[in-house]
């Protein structure tokens, strides 16, 4: 069901993952926001003020690829700019997840983010989970906190909102947001039960180099594993922001960085 990529057979799935969501206590009320960008560049968007449990495919709003309405259709997500951002940045990304996952937003609300070094499968497939700054829903300011970091992740914290998950499919989307939610209840209980220990540098850089040949940065790497920099890209180096700095840096380089990095937050 999650191969149908056809407009009809999206509707249905946007749908299965509302319910999803839902089931799982990912979203409440009308919380939370899903998005699909269909072949021809238009989109479909969950409709605003609707409970992602209870819809039905024909709820889902198709709108042009700047975010509005096609005649007779209903009222997309309050927050589709933040969606359009998203797909403005990133041409590989076909469908997006906002929702508020407990253990992920309690991070977020306590100004964490999910950016340690813990599990190997965390760093493999989605890698670093930054913190965004606040920005209040459904305006610029939250699209504004975004920006950053999209090119680098798949993945966002937003301060005491939620998080967003993006992929070049529905499952993927869903797939990296169960990840966030799943990460951030392991590193919830490794704190309680003492302190979780960090992954040794060099098997940080193994997993980056792993990532990198199995093809989950795609064609140009987004190597946003540490999150003591935001990255920001160029064609053939990785260029990062450092207070009023920017600094570029060779793919070796960044995985020396990495590994410095690493090291020193192991020694603490």
């Amino acid at each position: 069901m999650f191969n149908d990529t056809t407009e009809k057979g999206l509707r249905t799935v946007i749908c299965e993952i509302g319910r999803m969501l839902y089931d799982r206590g990912f979203v409440a009320g009308g919380d939370g926001n899903i998005s699909a960008r269909l072949p021809d560049g238009t989109l479909l968007a969950t409709p605003t003020m609707v409970c992602k449990g209870r819809m039905t495919p024909s709820m889902i709003v198709h709108t042009d690829s700047a975010g509005r309405a096609l005649p007779g259709e209903g009222r997309p997500s309050s927050e589709l700019a933040m969606h359009l951002e998203i797909y403005r940045l990133r041409s590989d990304i076909q469908a997006i997840v906002h929702a508020h996952p407990p253990n992920a937003t309690g991070f977020a609300v306590a100004g964490l983010a999910l950016d340690k070094a813990l599990l190997s499968e965390v760093v493999l497939t989605l890698g670093c989970i930054p913190l965004t700054k606040y920005g209040t829903p459904s305006t610029n300011e939250l699209v504004d906190a975004l920006t950053e970091f999209i090119p680098a992740h798949d993945a966002l914290l937003l301060a005491n909102h939620g998080a967003v998950a993006y992929g070049p499919t529905m499952e993927a989307a869903l797939s990296n947001m169960e990840t966030i939610e799943h990460f951030a209840k392991i590193s919830l209980v490794a704190h309680l039960l003492g302190g979780a220990r960090l992954l040794p540098a060099e098997a940080v850089a193994k997993l980056i180099d792993v990532r990198d040949k199995a093809g989950y940065m795609g064609a140009t790497p987004r190597l946003g594993q540490a999150c003591s920099f935001s990255p920001r890209e160029t064609p053939a180096v990785q260029a990062y922001t450092n207070g009023d700095e920017t600094i570029t840096l060779t793919r070796s380089e960044l995985i020396r960085l990495i590994e410095e990095s690493t090291a020193r937050a192991i020694g603490r």
